[in-house]
């Protein structure tokens, strides 16, 4: 399952399973020794995406490396990783955290990224338009396939000349002529006399050619051939891969400011360098990933090449903007993924199926459940030491629960529940969301008077959990513009204890669908205004609060003469 997870990716990484990752591409803290809230703004950011170290280099290597060498761990042998940083730290890279782990003999390439085509401090020094991106595999077994860029627009005109009007475009001539003496391909073609060392192509292959039109003819003025001429092979150029790419890319620059992809993420790449890192590297369904994710750019050019993923960061915004970028590019051939925050959402887990949360919850609490769902005794599962475990999905559980699972503890095992009564040991496991003032008096009246005692547990104490942020929209005419549209200001409201971290909007948003697909992706302030010509448009929001948890408010606006919500009058 593909995996967006929110935490250090150190931790994370040690959960991983040993050679299950085919490709790595990170780009860490820079070493850049600056911090991004003059882009982001607020407390919570200046601490997500501040690159500053106190120790130093040394203490930037020995962070990195202790991550490198997980990363190493989980590459399967034929895997490949590629580190992305700048002239900060480029040397101490190679020299301390990749020669070490990976070693010399799989070191495969140092790419030089021109990300820019200018610099505004170039007049004083010489300005520094690169990164670095260093290609390791794990061994000499390793997936890889030739990068090609294409041809440049002045060599498409000077040599891609010719159009015979059909579907295959435009093409360029090529020689037919061998470049080495081969007897056997000394034959006359169509009345034309073979080369001085004979035809590149075979008989067969040369009628192969001929009959689809991929044989360009000179001709003289009364069309017939011109035989004191030699025929050219025709080269489509829509089937041309392309020049072999070297290690200089200056191909592709850094996200623009104008750009349709911008999400205003500090360290944002573009998806070009991404897509040609994946396809140079991995295969189709191959497992890509990224562990400082970011603004998500790895994990959504992985989805449109088809291949598994996993994406890490401490950030909830990069954690989120990741989710949402994923969302808005899903159609039907989407694979599904999964988000793993720090907290998990009450409403999700009060509402989510019942055995699937039974099951869940048990795990997480290190119990294992019952693989059948009916006719369970009112027993889930049991503890690891065998005390039955049962689960409720509701809250102020009550006296009756308790007197309950009390009988169904003495039918599933009587001697064990007999020996732990015994030893005043727990007879058994109740987890709940909370519990009611019946419940816990009768807890301790059958501690005090029946020497036997059953523990409850709250969701909470197993995982971390939360309420969802509030949301409400509020609307303002601001009349029309000169070209007849009107202009509405939207304001989002969000409340949440642990405070917003940005709004996100669909202009035209599918209700059939359900689909959320932002237009803006984080807006900070939660205030936007839209221009709408006559008619019905149906608007969602979502609010995102700082441990990762969302909602969404829809609403549907009638717009003609006025504003106003759909069901209200006009």
């Amino acid at each position: 399952m593909n995996q967006l997870i929110l935490g250090d990716c150190l931790e994370v990484l040690k959960k991983i399973e040993t050679a299950s990752v085919d490709l790595i591409y990170l780009d860490p803290p820079f070493f850049s020794n600056r911090n991004y809230e003059v882009i982001w703004g607020d407390v919570g950011e200046i601490r997500s995406f501040q690159d500053r170290w106190s120790g130093g280099i040394d203490h930037y290597i020995a962070w990195l490396k202790d991550r490198v060498e997980e990363m190493h761990r989980i590459l399967k042998p034929t895997g490949s990783i590629f580190l992305h940083c700048d002239w900060h730290a480029n040397a101490h890279i190679r020299v301390y955290i990749l020669e070490k782990i990976f070693m010399e003999e799989n070191f495969r390439g140092e790419i030089i990224w021109q990300r820019h085509n200018s610099h505004n401090d170039a007049r004083k020094k010489i300005a520094v338009l690169t990164d670095t991106i260093w290609y390791y595999s794990k061994s000499d077994k390793f997936s890889y396939h030739p990068i090609y860029s294409k041809h440049s627009e002045a060599y498409r005109q000077n040599f891609y000349t010719h159009d015979d009007k059909d579907d295959r475009g435009l093409y360029a001539l090529d020689n037919m002529a061998s470049p080495n003496p081969r007897p056997n391909m000394m034959y006359e073609w169509m009345g034309f006399s073979y080369p001085l060392k004979g035809w590149r192509y075979e008989k067969e292959t040369m009628q192969k050619l001929h009959h689809e039109n991929r044989i360009h003819y000179p001709l003289k003025k009364d069309g017939s051939f011109d035989v004191t001429k030699r025929p050219r092979l025709k080269r489509y150029l829509k089937e041309q891969k392309g020049n072999l790419l070297g290690n200089i890319w200056i191909d592709i620059l850094g996200v623009q400011a104008h750009s349709n992809q911008r999400i205003g993420y500090p360290t944002q790449k573009p998806e070009a360098l991404l897509e040609r890192i994946i396809q140079c590297a991995s295969n189709e369904g191959d497992c890509i990933l990224d562990p400082f994710v970011g603004g998500g750019t790895t994990v959504v050019v992985a989805e449109k090449l088809k291949r598994r993923w996993i994406g890490i960061d401490q950030s909830v915004a990069a954690i989120k903007v990741s989710e949402l970028r994923l969302q808005g590019q899903s159609d039907l051939f989407s694979q599904p993924f999964i988000v793993q925050l720090h907290k998990y959402d009450y409403d999700t887990l009060r509402y989510k199926d019942a055995f699937a949360f039974e099951t869940w919850i048990i795990e997480q609490f290190g119990g294992v459940a019952n693989a059948k769902q009916i006719n369970d005794s009112g027993i889930d599962g049991k503890t690891r030491d065998g005390k039955p475990i049962q689960v409720k999905r509701s809250d102020t559980i009550g006296r009756n629960v308790v007197d309950n699972f009390l009988s169904a503890c003495k039918r599933y095992d009587k001697t064990r529940f007999e020996n732990n009564q015994k030893n005043r040991e727990s007879v058994g496991v109740i987890i709940a969301f909370s519990f009611g003032k019946g419940a816990i008096q009768e807890i301790a009246r059958l501690k005090n008077e029946e020497n036997t005692i059953i523990d409850l547990v709250k969701v909470e104490d197993i995982v971390p959990i939360a309420k969802k942020p509030r949301l409400s929209i509020e609307l303002k005419d601001l009349g029309m513009d000169n070209k007849q549209a009107r202009e509405i200001e939207f304001t989002a409201q969000g409340e949440s204890e642990a405070g917003i971290e940005f709004y996100a909007w669909d202009w035209s948003y599918d209700q059939e669908q359900g689909v959320f697909k932002p237009e803006i992706l984080r807006d900070k302030e939660g205030k936007q205004v839209y221009k709408f010509k006559a008619g019905t448009y149906c608007i969602a929001a979502k609010v995102v609060d700082n441990d990762g948890l969302e909602s969404m408010e829809v609403i549907t606006l009638k717009v003609n003469g006025g504003v106003h919500l759909a069901g209200e009058p006009a």
